[in-house]
């Protein structure tokens, strides 16, 4: 074995040991501690092997417009999927706190992270056992304190963990490996940073359960390897690639305006969103399982009788025809009535339950949700 191949298992192999140690003694390695963990590393290998290596590849640039031709549609196609699985609301991280504990971290580990992956795949010179080491030394390092929380689990309880965590895990660092080598360390560091961040940074994400979740982010690496291969598998010039560039970008235009579409028409933090209708109250002009489009209001004194409202009761949105509309002081008091139902509902709506308006109809498009959350 070279001399360089020997030193970089040992500083490898050392790393294990202590992640080792922080997996199954104590966790020493969370937040912040794993940032300076991660800075003495790559200080320690500068020291070790004389210089970092610098990212030139010929193709860093395409295989980047290729990862966000790739998320934007897979984005899309997991937003959409929320009409079916319905969605959850995110806690606000856009805080100081958030900021400073959670989205900061998460950046600087990720960009620290992959850049000392690829500086090691660098040093492995195409050695195969050596990389594939390094890929299972990151698959550790991600796991590690993941490893350390579930140590008592039972036996459910921890296949749960594998199937759930360190598979989806396997599969992300196999893929963010082979394309470092590849291609550098800002593809990678750019698809970390996309898929680890979106769940914190929009108002609201896609709700599956934990199998489907698990199964999503285990295929969709082993998904964007098999894109970046086939990348590689073409010879490509100049021209050609100039070409092939003009053309996807058209076709990225329309996925992602219809990804800022629906994620706009879905969170429920702006003028319009939909809703899907869990009941046949309102039939037959709101069907179980139509899609309604709510417009916001809270011109209390331009909504009229006959129209159709959305409001909350209880912590439930229900969407009712306005049949009665009271003042009463300097405060409207609303009465309502399911189209479907012989009696009005027996509530009087304050202005603070009302929602908005309903205008549009989409015929049976939420029945999917309907259904999934009658499960």
């Amino acid at each position: 074995m070279k001399r360089s191949y020997r030193n970089l298992f040992i500083f490898e192999l050392l790393i294990f040991f202590i992640l080792l140690l922080n997996s199954f003694v104590s966790s020493i390695l969370s937040n912040t501690k794993m940032i300076l963990f991660l800075l003495i590393i790559i200080v320690s290998f500068k020291f070790l092997f004389r210089r970092l290596e610098k990212d030139r590849h010929r193709y860093t640039k395409d295989i980047i417009f290729e990862e966000i031709v790739f998320l934007t549609i897979f984005l899309l196609l997991y937003y959409l999927s929320g009409l079916l699985l319905n969605f959850a609301k995110v806690d606000n991280y856009y805080t100081l706190k958030s900021i400073t504990n959670i989205i900061i971290p998460i950046i600087v580990t990720i960009i620290l992270k992959e850049f000392l992956r690829y500086q090691m795949l660098q040093k492995a010179d195409g050695k195969k056992s050596l990389i594939v080491f390094t890929t299972i030394l990151f698959i550790f390092l991600d796991l590690t304190n993941a490893i350390y929380m579930n140590l008592n689990l039972k036996i459910y309880d921890r296949f749960l963990f594998v199937a759930l965590t360190a598979l989806p895990t396997i599969s992300t660092n196999i893929m963010c490996s082979y394309v470092s080598y590849k291609t550098g360390y800002k593809p990678t560091i750019i698809y970390r940073l996309v898929v680890e961040l979106f769940m914190y940074l929009l108002p609201i994400i896609p709700n599956p359960n934990q199998y489907i979740y698990s199964i999503i982010w285990l295929f969709v690496p082993i998904a964007l390897c098999h894109r970046i291969y086939n990348f590689f598998k073409k010879e490509r010039d100049e021209e050609v690639l100039r070409e092939y560039h003009k053309r996807k970008f058209g076709t990225l235009i329309i996925p992602t305006l219809m990804t800022v579409f629906l994620v706009y028409i879905t969170c429920g933090y702006f003028k319009y969103y939909a809703l899907a209708i869990a009941s046949g109250s309102m039939t037959p002009n709101i069907n179980k399982g139509d899609l309604v489009i709510v417009e916001k209001s809270n011109d209390y004194e331009n909504i009229e009788p006959g129209q159709v409202i959305a409001f909350k009761h209880e912590n439930i949105t229900i969407v009712h025809r306005l049949v009665k509309k009271i003042k009463e002081g300097d405060q409207y008091y609303f009465y309502t009535k399911g189209d479907a139902n012989d009696d009005e509902d027996g509530y009087p709506i304050a202005e603070n339950m009302i929602i908005g308006i309903v205008n549009i109809k989409v015929p049976y498009i939420g029945l999917p949700t309907v259904w999934l959350n009658e499960k």
